[in-house]
């Protein structure tokens, strides 16, 4: 039965993708739709970067029952790293640059239908990542971190040309680093060593919402599923990124795939190494990654549930 809920703080961001190129119509229209279903709505805006986190222990502290988070990956990551390890179920609107978590729980539509779907959709109790690095930065991440290339294309971005084009952005960025050396650093999974240029530590298998690196990742596991890539030549990535597409990595010389709980990554004084969680810039190595579970309530479809539970992992 649909659940109702009495105090929903809808948490968002103005600057998020579709409100730049559209109208903030966007969230009164799903507010209305929420409304109309019988559910009290909050609508709690972000003033600036880091607020959303801020905003969503506050909701939580003020007895909220449903903290609903439109915007992009980056806000939701911000927005939960407020809710983590409380009681407070949070929800998802698609509304950004990239929407890879609404994206792997089926929710890739527009943001007044997902808001039509929220008192239909179940709670689940899942695992979450926890980043920490020596510099003393942390962070709890619901899909990925990225060790590595990825990170340093995050870093590099052009934000015009991210405001003007969304996600090819970082695919501009991405095919820009043929020709150069990427510094390789050290990841320990589970107590064995290996050397990487770029490590992807997922929760989901959805990479940028367009394609699938970690295909065995899934939300309901208590663990993450780590790929890790050899080599500082960027032209080494051609082959990769070929082998993601056929999906031929199991099998392919220089990429390491293994399930793992807590991860360790150092690398030379020397180097800059950064970090991204969830598409954010998140800090630099030396760094450790860890699953915390039974972490964060999240609604999600339950037929995406359902395909979930027969993922293993607990």
């Amino acid at each position: 039965m649909p659940a109702s809920y009495r105090d929903i703080h809808l948490i968002y961001n103005p600057a998020a993708g579709k409100l730049q190129r559209g109208s903030i119509d966007v969230i009164h229209r799903a507010a209305e739709v929420l409304r109309n279903l019988g559910n009290g709505v909050n609508l709690v805006p972000t003033s600036g970067p880091k607020e959303a986190r801020t905003l969503a222990r506050r909701a939580v502290a003020g007895g909220a029952d449903l903290v609903l988070v439109a915007g992009g990956d980056g806000t939701i990551n911000e927005a939960m790293n407020g809710v983590v390890l409380s009681n407070t179920p949070m929800g998802v609107l698609p509304l950004g640059t990239a929407n890879v978590l609404a994206t792997e729980l089926g929710l890739a539509r527009s943001t007044e239908e997902v808001a039509a779907l929220v008192p239909g959709l179940v709670q689940e109790r899942i695992s979450v990542g926890f980043l920490q690095t020596a510099e003393g930065q942390s962070r709890y991440f619901a899909m990925m971190a990225g060790i590595g290339l990825d990170a340093h294309i995050v870093v590099n971005v052009d934000l015009e040309l991210k405001k003007k084009l969304g996600k090819l952005a970082y695919w501009i960025g991405g095919f820009a680093q043929l020709g150069q050396k990427f510094p390789e650093f050290q990841v320990t999974i589970e107590g064995v060593p290996t050397r990487s240029s770029f490590t992807l530590a997922a929760r989901v298998r959805n990479y940028g919402g367009d394609i699938e690196i970690a295909k065995s990742a899934c939300l309901l596991d208590d663990y993450f599923e780590v790929v890790a890539f050899e080599g500082e030549d960027s032209f080494q990535y051609l082959k990769y990124f070929t082998g993601v597409l056929a999906n031929l990595l199991d099998d392919m010389k220089g990429v390491t795939i293994k399930k793992a709980r807590e991860i360790e990554f150092t690398c030379p004084r020397d180097s800059n190494v950064y970090v991204q969680v969830d598409g954010e810039l998140a800090g630099k190595l030396p760094a450790t990654i860890e699953i915390v579970p039974d972490a964060l309530t999240l609604l999600m479809p339950a037929a995406v549930r359902t395909k979930f539970s027969g993922c293993g992992g607990r």
